[in-house]
């Protein structure tokens, strides 16, 4: 990434600008500058290195203070983040305090949040689950909102594109 207070930087021009690191912009930063086009990516969190910025990976459950439970200071600290289930003593780091980070819900409104390269994406595990058949056509059958312009076999080939780079894997379950 670039640093934007150089003059140097100053003069440069880009093909795209993306905002945010996460699985959409690091994903379109990655396609676009594959296709030799010159982009900026900014990303207002920190960089986190593979394998030695993930401090807790190894640890067992017993080496943490809480055993992985949730405090009563990270209830009254991370009320949104709370409700997302991954949020847990462990991976604390990577989620924004919403104290500090405040939005007004005038409908609940579940915005999970972590500031860092990479963005949510290093908080899902890899479970990234493919919107079916169905979903494509729910708003068409239940006469809600606009029909998709695409179907899921239009978009399958993509899937399987994506989660061979990101190493999502899985298998059908029922």
């Amino acid at each position: 990434m670039s640093n934007l207070n150089t003059k140097a930087n100053l003069q440069n021009t880009y093909d795209a600008i993306v905002v945010g690191s996460g699985i959409s912009g690091g994903w379109a930063a990655k396609e676009l500058t594959e296709k030799g086009l010159k982009v900026l990516l900014l990303e207002r969190g920190r960089n986190i290195e593979h394998i030695k910025d993930y401090t807790t990976a190894m640890k067992k459950p017993w080496e943490f203070e809480h055993r992985g439970k949730l405090t009563e200071e990270q209830k009254r600290t991370h009320p949104v983040q709370i409700r997302d289930y991954p949020y847990q003593e462990f991976n604390e780091s990577y989620w924004v305090n919403d104290l500090e980070c405040p939005y007004t819900e005038v409908k609940r409104f579940d915005w999970y949040r972590g500031f860092h390269v990479g963005g949510k994406s290093l908080m899902w595990g890899r479970q990234s689950y493919r919107f079916s058949d169905l979903n494509f056509e729910d708003n068409k059958k239940d006469g809600h909102g606009n029909d998709w312009p695409i179907r899921y076999k239009d978009l399958a080939p993509w899937y399987d594109h994506v989660e061979r780079f990101a190493g999502i894997s899985g298998q059908v379950e029922n």
